[in-house]
């Protein structure tokens, strides 16, 4: 493949054509650890640039996988181990933020980081409000579909996509969509590109909605005798509070002990209870509704459940982020106390501590070695449902991972009528399970659809 390289390299130049060893062992990881060897990495800096390498990558018969900012957890922006495939960061694709502030929008490349759009559209008064522990680019939160622990008021990121520019297989570059909030003139073909991986196409720019940013939040720290009373909790939130709830999350006390371990400084919401789960809900409020109105609510919403034989053994409310900070520590946490094996599921929001239970009583008949550190969305049904193989027993053994995910993917998909992938995207981690799980006809329908989008030559690879 030396003919490629030195194709890529006189289109790009030898500093955005990488070769070396070292640096693309840094391209062979993700959020979740190495995956893959590529042959090289490219960093176009403009659409055209990236449509010219994608024609080159198909001259070659080289498959050509995009990569964001590589905070991704299902290998999506990962070369396989041939050797042979062609890692296109998006990273080159900033450029200027341009903030629409009257029609509540943000164009921008899609390389540009949430974090960086979230700063510029402050000044605006406005965000993108979809929140993670990672600071993704804009697109890969894209072709991943991203959701995150707003979702419940909010949504996913399909919501808040108005228009993207698109390079196809064939190196075409589209504009899809428009800035208009209404607009049902044409097909909404870049549907077609919003949680693809990259398989369609790959997002070079984007327009975005935004939304107002909250003046006020304020969180509540339920601790709960029993995980099952959750859902419960969660019903009435909303019934209680409406479109003021935008976020409620669920931990096992597991979770929350490794946050608390890890981070130093972090403290215990609950250093005088033992709490057998750990539920967090999110108000958010305007001029109209502010921090202490919304303290009010919540400790007068929580006062029934913590009377004798409540569902909350105690309650803590904190307008200072606290509490994100613990929820946002697990993930760092959990992987400091073993080798972690994710799934990353949603069942129907009323099965979820149900499932919950049959996968923990299952997981402890199995392999009563793994410590279940589970976390995830009660909100809309999402559940990271992680073990941890302590480093204290050494490696962990040859195909236990694979042997867990088919037990847990199994139970939430064939008894709950679930899902393996409920944010993260399939991704090379997870090929094997769709082409078990998912129904032959809609793997037909969707390979049908895809090879609309494929060149006679060139191939993109989940990205």
């Amino acid at each position: 493949m030396e003919p490629l390289i030195a194709a890529l390299t006189a289109l790009l130049g030898p500093k955005h054509v990488i070769v070396d060893p070292p640096d693309l062992a840094g391209l062979a990881r993700d959020g979740r650890g190495a995956f893959g060897r590529p042959l090289c990495a490219v960093r176009p800096a403009t659409a055209a640039l990236v449509a010219d390498a994608l024609r080159l990558c198909g001259d070659f018969s080289a498959v050509a996988v995009p990569r964001g900012a590589g905070t991704g957890l299902s290998g999506g922006g990962c070369a396989d181990d041939s050797g042979s495939q062609v890692v296109i960061l998006t990273d080159g694709l900033g450029g200027a933020i341009e903030i629409d502030a009257a029609n509540r929008t943000a164009t921008v490349g899609a390389g540009v980081r949430l974090s960086a759009l979230n700063a510029a559209a402050r000044d605006h008064g406005l965000f993108l409000p979809i929140d993670l522990g990672a600071d993704p680019s804009i697109g890969g939160m894209i072709a991943t579909n991203t959701g995150g622990a707003r979702l419940l008021l909010h949504g996913d990121m399909r919501r808040h996509v108005r228009a993207i520019e698109v390079v196809l297989n064939d190196g075409e570059i589209v504009q899809l969509g428009s800035p208009l909030w209404k607009d049902n003139s044409a097909l909404d073909l870049k549907q077609m590109f919003i949680g693809a991986g990259g398989t369609t196409g790959i997002v070079t720019g984007a327009t975005i909605a935004l939304t107002p940013l909250p003046r006020h939040q304020v969180t509540a720290m339920l601790a709960l005798a029993d995980a099952r009373s959750a859902v419960d909790l969660l019903l009435s939130a909303e019934s209680h509070f409406g479109t003021l709830l935008t976020a409620f999350e669920g931990m096992s006390m597991a979770a929350v002990q490794a946050a608390l371990d890890h981070v130093p400084g972090l403290a215990s919401p609950f250093p005088h209870a033992q709490p057998g789960y750990v539920a967090m809900l999110e108000l958010s409020g305007n001029a109209v509704c502010d921090t202490a109105t919304l303290e009010t609510a919540l400790a007068e919403w929580c006062a029934p459940f913590l009377q004798e034989e409540g569902p909350v053994i105690d309650a803590v409310v904190d307008s200072g982020g606290r509490h994100w900070a613990v929820r946002h520590a697990i993930t760092e946490g959990i992987r400091s106390r073993g080798s972690v094996i994710a799934c990353d599921i949603a069942v129907r929001r009323g099965d979820i501590m149900a499932c919950r239970a049959h996968l923990l009583t299952e997981v402890a008949a199995r392999w009563p070695d793994l410590a279940v550190h589970d976390f995830g969305h009660i909100g809309d049904g999402g559940l990271h449902f992680n073990l941890v193989w302590p480093h204290q027993l050494g490696a962990a053994p040859t195909g236990l991972a694979e042997a867990v995910r088919t037990c847990v993917f199994d139970i939430v998909v064939r008894h709950y009528g679930g899902s393996f992938s409920a944010e993260h995207g399939v991704g090379p981690r997870n090929i094997d399970h769709y082409r078990r799980l998912v129904p032959t006809s809609i793997q037909t329908l969707s390979t049908r659809i895809t090879d609309q989008f494929s060149a006679p030559n060139a191939i993109l690879e989940q990205g």
